[in-house]
Protein backbone atom coordinates (compact mmCIF):
# COMPACT_ATOMS: atom_id res chain seq x y z
CA UNK A 1 0.00 0.00 0.00
CA UNK A 2 1.50 3.13 -0.50
CA UNK A 3 2.29 5.77 2.08
CA UNK A 4 0.09 8.07 1.69
CA UNK A 5 -3.06 8.61 -0.49
CA UNK A 6 -3.60 12.00 -1.71
CA UNK A 7 -6.94 13.96 -1.73
CA UNK A 8 -8.87 13.94 -4.53
CA UNK A 9 -9.41 18.18 -5.99
CA UNK A 10 -12.53 18.13 -8.33
CA UNK A 11 -13.38 21.08 -10.13
CA UNK A 12 -16.75 22.51 -9.89
CA UNK A 13 -18.55 24.50 -13.35
CA UNK A 14 -21.85 25.36 -11.07
CA UNK A 15 -24.03 24.75 -8.39
CA UNK A 16 -25.20 21.20 -10.15
CA UNK A 17 -21.47 20.20 -10.64
CA UNK A 18 -20.72 21.00 -6.84
CA UNK A 19 -23.62 18.44 -5.88
CA UNK A 20 -22.17 16.08 -8.73
CA UNK A 21 -18.14 16.70 -7.35
CA UNK A 22 -19.50 15.78 -3.87
CA UNK A 23 -21.57 12.69 -4.87
CA UNK A 24 -18.72 11.27 -6.52
CA UNK A 25 -16.51 11.55 -3.41
CA UNK A 26 -14.40 14.69 -4.30
CA UNK A 27 -12.06 15.47 -0.92
CA UNK A 28 -12.12 19.06 -2.22
CA UNK A 29 -13.41 21.69 -4.54
CA UNK A 30 -12.30 24.59 -6.59
CA UNK A 31 -14.07 27.12 -8.87
CA UNK A 32 -14.51 30.43 -9.80
CA UNK A 33 -16.74 33.13 -9.12
CA UNK A 34 -17.74 34.26 -12.55
CA UNK A 35 -14.92 36.79 -13.21
CA UNK A 36 -10.71 37.04 -12.46
CA UNK A 37 -10.24 33.39 -13.20
CA UNK A 38 -8.64 31.76 -15.78
CA UNK A 39 -12.47 29.92 -17.28
CA UNK A 40 -14.36 33.18 -18.02
CA UNK A 41 -16.87 30.55 -19.77
CA UNK A 42 -17.29 29.05 -16.47
CA UNK A 43 -20.36 30.75 -14.32
CA UNK A 44 -18.54 29.22 -11.33
CA UNK A 45 -20.71 30.12 -7.87
CA UNK A 46 -22.17 33.16 -7.49
CA UNK A 47 -20.10 35.20 -4.64
CA UNK A 48 -23.52 36.15 -2.93
CA UNK A 49 -23.81 32.50 -2.30
CA UNK A 50 -19.86 31.57 -1.85
CA UNK A 51 -20.75 31.42 2.59
CA UNK A 52 -23.68 28.54 1.56
CA UNK A 53 -21.63 26.89 -0.86
CA UNK A 54 -18.72 26.51 1.14
CA UNK A 55 -20.27 25.37 4.26
CA UNK A 56 -22.14 22.56 2.60
CA UNK A 57 -18.89 21.41 1.87
CA UNK A 58 -17.60 21.39 5.09
CA UNK A 59 -20.15 19.52 6.25
CA UNK A 60 -18.86 16.78 4.17
CA UNK A 61 -15.58 17.38 5.07
CA UNK A 62 -14.50 19.17 1.67
CA UNK A 63 -12.40 21.98 1.32
CA UNK A 64 -13.06 24.78 -1.05
CA UNK A 65 -10.64 26.48 -3.05
CA UNK A 66 -11.31 29.89 -5.12
CA UNK A 67 -9.52 30.34 -8.05
CA UNK A 68 -8.07 33.85 -8.60
CA UNK A 69 -5.47 33.31 -11.05
CA UNK A 70 -5.70 35.63 -14.10
CA UNK A 71 -3.54 38.38 -14.43
CA UNK A 72 -5.06 41.61 -12.76
CA UNK A 73 -5.06 44.92 -14.05
CA UNK A 74 -4.92 48.41 -11.91
CA UNK A 75 -8.68 48.97 -12.73
CA UNK A 76 -9.40 45.50 -10.79
CA UNK A 77 -7.67 46.00 -7.71
CA UNK A 78 -10.38 47.66 -5.68
CA UNK A 79 -12.98 44.83 -6.64
CA UNK A 80 -10.32 42.27 -6.42
CA UNK A 81 -10.00 43.19 -2.62
CA UNK A 82 -13.44 43.62 -2.36
CA UNK A 83 -13.65 39.96 -3.74
CA UNK A 84 -11.35 38.88 -1.11
CA UNK A 85 -13.11 40.03 2.04
CA UNK A 86 -16.36 38.35 0.96
CA UNK A 87 -14.14 35.21 0.04
CA UNK A 88 -12.61 35.55 3.79
CA UNK A 89 -15.91 36.25 5.28
CA UNK A 90 -16.80 32.93 3.61
CA UNK A 91 -14.53 30.56 5.45
CA UNK A 92 -13.03 29.19 1.96
CA UNK A 93 -9.69 26.84 2.88
CA UNK A 94 -7.50 28.90 0.05
CA UNK A 95 -7.38 30.93 -2.82
CA UNK A 96 -5.26 29.92 -5.80
CA UNK A 97 -3.22 32.52 -7.43
CA UNK A 98 -0.43 33.91 -9.58
CA UNK A 99 -0.68 37.40 -10.06
CA UNK A 100 1.37 39.12 -6.85
CA UNK A 101 -1.61 41.79 -6.54
CA UNK A 102 -3.74 38.91 -5.47
CA UNK A 103 -0.69 36.94 -3.51
CA UNK A 104 -0.37 40.40 -1.57
CA UNK A 105 -3.98 41.15 -0.78
CA UNK A 106 -4.26 37.33 0.34
CA UNK A 107 -1.29 37.86 2.68
CA UNK A 108 -3.16 41.25 3.96
CA UNK A 109 -6.15 39.65 4.67
CA UNK A 110 -4.36 36.23 6.39
CA UNK A 111 -5.85 34.29 3.57
CA UNK A 112 -4.21 31.30 2.89
CA UNK A 113 -2.74 31.09 -0.62
CA UNK A 114 -1.90 28.25 -2.99
CA UNK A 115 0.41 28.74 -6.32
CA UNK A 116 -1.81 28.89 -9.18
CA UNK A 117 -0.15 26.30 -12.09
CA UNK A 118 -0.03 29.73 -14.32
CA UNK A 119 2.76 30.31 -12.30
CA UNK A 120 4.73 27.07 -13.75
CA UNK A 121 6.46 25.80 -10.84
CA UNK A 122 8.82 23.61 -12.20
CA UNK A 123 11.84 23.87 -9.87
CA UNK A 124 12.58 23.39 -6.48
CA UNK A 125 14.03 27.19 -6.32
CA UNK A 126 10.52 28.17 -7.85
CA UNK A 127 9.17 26.12 -5.39
CA UNK A 128 11.26 27.71 -2.46
CA UNK A 129 10.17 31.10 -3.38
CA UNK A 130 6.62 30.52 -3.10
CA UNK A 131 6.94 28.83 0.28
CA UNK A 132 8.58 31.67 1.46
CA UNK A 133 5.69 34.12 0.16
CA UNK A 134 3.94 31.96 2.64
CA UNK A 135 2.38 29.56 0.28
CA UNK A 136 0.32 26.82 2.08
CA UNK A 137 0.17 24.82 -1.19
CA UNK A 138 2.25 24.71 -4.97
CA UNK A 139 0.33 23.50 -8.09
CA UNK A 140 3.21 21.97 -10.01
CA UNK A 141 3.75 22.87 -14.11
CA UNK A 142 2.30 20.09 -15.78
CA UNK A 143 5.48 19.90 -17.58
CA UNK A 144 7.06 18.09 -15.04
CA UNK A 145 7.82 14.39 -14.86
CA UNK A 146 7.58 12.14 -11.97
CA UNK A 147 11.38 11.78 -11.27
CA UNK A 148 11.25 16.05 -11.13
CA UNK A 149 7.84 16.12 -8.86
CA UNK A 150 9.76 13.67 -6.22
CA UNK A 151 12.82 16.19 -6.11
CA UNK A 152 10.61 18.80 -5.80
CA UNK A 153 8.16 16.91 -3.18
CA UNK A 154 11.54 16.05 -0.73
CA UNK A 155 13.01 19.76 -0.73
CA UNK A 156 9.62 21.83 0.40
CA UNK A 157 7.52 21.36 3.21
CA UNK A 158 4.42 22.87 1.80
CA UNK A 159 1.65 20.67 -0.14
CA UNK A 160 1.87 20.14 -3.93
CA UNK A 161 -0.77 19.40 -5.92
CA UNK A 162 -0.76 18.34 -9.58
CA UNK A 163 -2.72 17.39 -12.38
CA UNK A 164 -3.81 13.96 -13.04
CA UNK A 165 -6.73 13.86 -15.61
CA UNK A 166 -7.88 17.27 -18.27
CA UNK A 167 -6.71 18.99 -21.13
CA UNK A 168 -3.43 20.07 -21.62
CA UNK A 169 -2.11 23.26 -23.07
CA UNK A 170 0.36 23.26 -26.01
CA UNK A 171 1.30 26.99 -24.66
CA UNK A 172 2.31 26.04 -21.40
CA UNK A 173 -0.69 26.40 -19.05
CA UNK A 174 -2.14 29.50 -20.83
CA UNK A 175 0.94 31.28 -22.26
CA UNK A 176 -0.71 31.76 -25.98
CA UNK A 177 -1.73 34.71 -28.02
CA UNK A 178 -3.58 32.71 -30.73
CA UNK A 179 -6.82 33.27 -29.38
CA UNK A 180 -5.69 37.43 -28.71
CA UNK A 181 -4.59 37.29 -32.13
CA UNK A 182 -7.32 36.26 -33.70
CA UNK A 183 -10.29 37.10 -31.94
CA UNK A 184 -8.90 39.23 -29.36
CA UNK A 185 -9.76 37.21 -25.95
CA UNK A 186 -6.86 36.75 -23.68
CA UNK A 187 -6.06 32.90 -22.78
CA UNK A 188 -4.24 34.79 -19.79
CA UNK A 189 -7.84 36.24 -18.69
CA UNK A 190 -9.45 33.13 -19.35
CA UNK A 191 -11.33 33.98 -22.36
CA UNK A 192 -9.20 30.85 -24.43
CA UNK A 193 -11.12 30.04 -27.70
CA UNK A 194 -9.44 26.82 -28.14
CA UNK A 195 -7.89 27.40 -31.47
CA UNK A 196 -5.66 24.85 -30.97
CA UNK A 197 -7.79 22.13 -31.50
CA UNK A 198 -8.86 23.34 -34.75
CA UNK A 199 -7.87 21.53 -38.35
CA UNK A 200 -6.17 24.57 -40.21
CA UNK A 201 -4.63 24.28 -44.29
CA UNK A 202 -1.63 26.02 -44.85
CA UNK A 203 -1.17 27.26 -48.65
CA UNK A 204 2.16 28.12 -49.78
CA UNK A 205 2.63 31.35 -51.66
CA UNK A 206 4.10 30.43 -54.96
CA UNK A 207 2.37 27.59 -56.37
CA UNK A 208 -0.83 28.61 -54.02
CA UNK A 209 -0.49 24.20 -53.22
CA UNK A 210 -2.51 23.59 -49.95
CA UNK A 211 -1.85 21.86 -46.99
CA UNK A 212 -4.55 20.27 -44.74
CA UNK A 213 -3.14 19.83 -40.90
CA UNK A 214 -5.58 17.17 -39.94
CA UNK A 215 -4.19 13.67 -39.47
CA UNK A 216 -2.13 15.12 -36.50
CA UNK A 217 -2.88 18.34 -35.08
CA UNK A 218 0.10 19.41 -33.89
CA UNK A 219 -1.22 22.31 -31.68
CA UNK A 220 -3.51 20.34 -29.79
CA UNK A 221 -2.72 17.68 -27.33
CA UNK A 222 -4.64 14.82 -25.90
CA UNK A 223 -6.12 15.14 -22.80
CA UNK A 224 -4.20 13.63 -19.56
CA UNK A 225 -5.22 10.43 -18.17
CA UNK A 226 -2.98 8.87 -15.59
CA UNK A 227 -5.13 5.83 -14.31
CA UNK A 228 -2.61 3.81 -16.08
CA UNK A 229 0.10 4.85 -13.61
CA UNK A 230 -2.01 5.93 -11.08
CA UNK A 231 0.54 4.21 -8.45
CA UNK A 232 3.55 5.93 -9.72
CA UNK A 233 2.04 9.16 -9.70
CA UNK A 234 0.45 8.72 -6.00
CA UNK A 235 4.20 7.57 -5.43
CA UNK A 236 5.35 10.94 -5.81
CA UNK A 237 4.12 12.32 -2.09
CA UNK A 238 2.10 14.62 -3.83
CA UNK A 239 -0.82 15.75 -1.46
CA UNK A 240 -3.45 16.91 -4.04
CA UNK A 241 -4.41 14.96 -7.11
CA UNK A 242 -6.04 17.87 -9.43
CA UNK A 243 -9.08 17.25 -12.54
CA UNK A 244 -9.17 20.17 -14.81
CA UNK A 245 -12.56 20.77 -15.99
CA UNK A 246 -13.90 23.21 -15.22
CA UNK A 247 -15.66 24.22 -18.03
CA UNK A 248 -16.97 20.57 -18.37
CA UNK A 249 -20.69 19.14 -17.62
CA UNK A 250 -22.00 18.54 -14.52
CA UNK A 251 -21.39 14.22 -15.94
CA UNK A 252 -18.00 14.92 -16.90
CA UNK A 253 -16.85 16.22 -13.21
CA UNK A 254 -19.31 13.34 -11.72
CA UNK A 255 -17.82 10.24 -14.04
CA UNK A 256 -14.00 11.37 -14.37
CA UNK A 257 -14.05 11.90 -9.73
CA UNK A 258 -15.97 8.98 -9.31
CA UNK A 259 -13.32 7.01 -11.03
CA UNK A 260 -10.46 8.49 -10.04
CA UNK A 261 -12.10 8.14 -6.77
CA UNK A 262 -12.46 4.25 -7.13
CA UNK A 263 -9.05 4.04 -8.30
CA UNK A 264 -7.44 6.02 -5.04
CA UNK A 265 -9.78 3.65 -2.81
CA UNK A 266 -8.37 0.24 -4.57
CA UNK A 267 -4.88 1.79 -4.42
CA UNK A 268 -5.25 2.29 -0.83
CA UNK A 269 -6.52 -1.44 -0.38
CA UNK A 270 -3.64 -3.25 -2.65
CA UNK A 271 -6.62 -3.80 -5.16
CA UNK A 272 -5.88 -1.82 -7.68
CA UNK A 273 -5.81 -4.42 -10.99
CA UNK A 274 -5.49 -3.77 -14.49
CA UNK A 275 -8.90 -5.22 -15.24
CA UNK A 276 -10.37 -2.36 -13.30
CA UNK A 277 -7.91 0.29 -14.75
CA UNK A 278 -9.72 -0.77 -18.13
CA UNK A 279 -13.10 -0.33 -16.42
CA UNK A 280 -12.30 2.98 -15.29
CA UNK A 281 -10.86 4.25 -18.36
CA UNK A 282 -13.99 2.35 -20.22
CA UNK A 283 -15.71 5.09 -17.86
CA UNK A 284 -13.42 8.29 -18.47
CA UNK A 285 -13.68 7.92 -21.85
CA UNK A 286 -17.54 8.30 -22.01
CA UNK A 287 -17.49 11.61 -21.66
CA UNK A 288 -15.49 14.81 -23.09
CA UNK A 289 -11.76 13.92 -24.19
CA UNK A 290 -9.90 14.36 -27.21
CA UNK A 291 -8.01 10.88 -26.49
CA UNK A 292 -5.89 10.21 -23.90
CA UNK A 293 -1.89 10.22 -23.16
CA UNK A 294 0.27 10.34 -19.87
CA UNK A 295 1.68 14.03 -20.56
CA UNK A 296 4.77 14.63 -19.69
CA UNK A 297 4.66 12.09 -16.61
CA UNK A 298 7.04 9.06 -18.22
CA UNK A 299 8.93 12.20 -20.40
CA UNK A 300 8.42 14.05 -23.41
CA UNK A 301 5.12 12.92 -24.89
CA UNK A 302 6.44 12.46 -28.44
CA UNK A 303 4.40 11.93 -31.21
CA UNK A 304 1.91 9.79 -29.61
CA UNK A 305 0.61 13.22 -27.29
CA UNK A 306 -0.82 14.77 -30.27
CA UNK A 307 -4.66 14.84 -30.83
CA UNK A 308 -5.71 12.73 -34.50
CA UNK A 309 -9.18 13.75 -34.90
CA UNK A 310 -10.53 17.29 -34.12
CA UNK A 311 -13.66 16.64 -32.07
CA UNK A 312 -14.96 15.24 -28.92
CA UNK A 313 -13.96 10.99 -28.63
CA UNK A 314 -16.49 10.75 -25.85
CA UNK A 315 -18.41 7.80 -26.36
CA UNK A 316 -21.70 9.48 -24.60
CA UNK A 317 -23.46 12.04 -25.37
CA UNK A 318 -27.35 13.45 -23.95
CA UNK A 319 -29.88 14.54 -25.95
CA UNK A 320 -32.35 17.47 -24.02
CA UNK A 321 -35.75 16.13 -23.04
CA UNK A 322 -37.73 18.73 -21.13
CA UNK A 323 -37.84 19.69 -17.87
CA UNK A 324 -39.55 18.30 -14.16
CA UNK A 325 -42.95 19.77 -13.17
CA UNK A 326 -43.50 17.35 -10.32
CA UNK A 327 -41.92 15.05 -8.35
CA UNK A 328 -44.20 12.55 -5.48
CA UNK A 329 -42.33 11.48 -3.23
CA UNK A 330 -44.43 9.14 -1.70
CA UNK A 331 -44.90 7.05 -4.51
CA UNK A 332 -41.83 8.26 -5.90
CA UNK A 333 -43.42 9.32 -9.21
CA UNK A 334 -41.61 11.94 -11.84
CA UNK A 335 -43.77 14.36 -13.55
CA UNK A 336 -42.52 16.25 -16.55
CA UNK A 337 -42.83 17.68 -19.31
CA UNK A 338 -41.39 17.01 -23.13
CA UNK A 339 -39.75 19.78 -24.97
CA UNK A 340 -38.00 17.91 -27.59
CA UNK A 341 -36.89 13.95 -28.73
CA UNK A 342 -38.91 10.77 -27.65
CA UNK A 343 -39.08 8.58 -24.71
CA UNK A 344 -39.01 4.91 -24.87
CA UNK A 345 -38.96 2.39 -22.25
CA UNK A 346 -35.43 1.01 -21.27
CA UNK A 347 -33.90 5.45 -22.42
CA UNK A 348 -30.87 5.66 -20.23
CA UNK A 349 -31.98 9.18 -18.37
CA UNK A 350 -30.26 11.91 -16.44
CA UNK A 351 -31.82 14.32 -14.32
CA UNK A 352 -29.69 16.90 -12.96
CA UNK A 353 -30.33 20.18 -11.25
CA UNK A 354 -28.53 22.75 -8.41
CA UNK A 355 -29.58 20.68 -5.70
CA UNK A 356 -30.04 17.26 -7.19
CA UNK A 357 -26.08 17.42 -8.94
CA UNK A 358 -26.80 14.50 -11.38
CA UNK A 359 -29.10 11.06 -11.22
CA UNK A 360 -29.14 8.40 -14.19
CA UNK A 361 -32.16 6.29 -14.09
CA UNK A 362 -33.52 3.53 -16.56
CA UNK A 363 -37.19 4.33 -17.61
CA UNK A 364 -39.78 1.81 -16.82
CA UNK A 365 -43.12 2.12 -18.51
CA UNK A 366 -43.44 6.09 -18.91
CA UNK A 367 -47.29 7.04 -19.46
CA UNK A 368 -47.89 9.85 -22.26
CA UNK A 369 -50.33 12.11 -21.12
CA UNK A 370 -51.85 15.41 -22.86
CA UNK A 371 -49.76 18.59 -24.09
CA UNK A 372 -46.55 16.55 -23.63
CA UNK A 373 -46.46 15.31 -20.08
CA UNK A 374 -45.29 12.20 -19.27
CA UNK A 375 -45.18 10.42 -15.39
CA UNK A 376 -42.59 7.39 -14.94
CA UNK A 377 -41.61 5.55 -11.71
CA UNK A 378 -38.25 7.22 -10.03
CA UNK A 379 -36.78 5.63 -6.90
CA UNK A 380 -34.30 8.58 -7.39
CA UNK A 381 -35.18 12.05 -5.25
CA UNK A 382 -35.93 14.73 -8.06
CA UNK A 383 -36.74 17.78 -7.79
CA UNK A 384 -39.28 20.65 -10.05
CA UNK A 385 -37.01 22.83 -12.71
CA UNK A 386 -34.55 19.87 -12.96
CA UNK A 387 -33.33 19.19 -16.56
CA UNK A 388 -34.21 15.80 -18.30
CA UNK A 389 -31.55 14.44 -21.28
CA UNK A 390 -31.52 11.31 -22.59
CA UNK A 391 -28.34 9.21 -22.35
CA UNK A 392 -27.03 7.80 -25.71
CA UNK A 393 -23.81 5.62 -26.31
CA UNK A 394 -22.42 5.83 -29.49
CA UNK A 395 -20.68 2.36 -28.79
CA UNK A 396 -24.30 0.65 -28.66
CA UNK A 397 -25.54 -1.25 -31.94
CA UNK A 398 -28.40 0.48 -33.72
Amino acid sequence: MPKKIPKLLSPVRDETSFRSALQAGAEAVYFGLGELNMRASSKGIDLERLALITKLAHKRGVEVFITLNTIIYDQELKKLKQILQKVKKAKVDAVIAWDFAVIEECRKQKIPLHISTQASVSNIEAAKFYEKLGAKSIILARELNLKQIKAIRQKIKCKLEIFCHGAMCVSISGRCFLSQFLHNKSANRGECFHLCRREYKIIEKKYKKELTLGSNYILSPKDLCTLRILDKVVATGADYLKIEGRGRSPEYIYIVTKAYKTALEALKKNQYTEKLQDQLIKQVSQVYNRGFSQGFFLGMPGKNGWVKKEHNQATEKKEYLGKITNYFKKIKVLEMILHSGTIKDNDLLQIQGAKTGIKRIKVKNPKFHQKGEITFFCKEVARKKDEVYKVINSLDKK
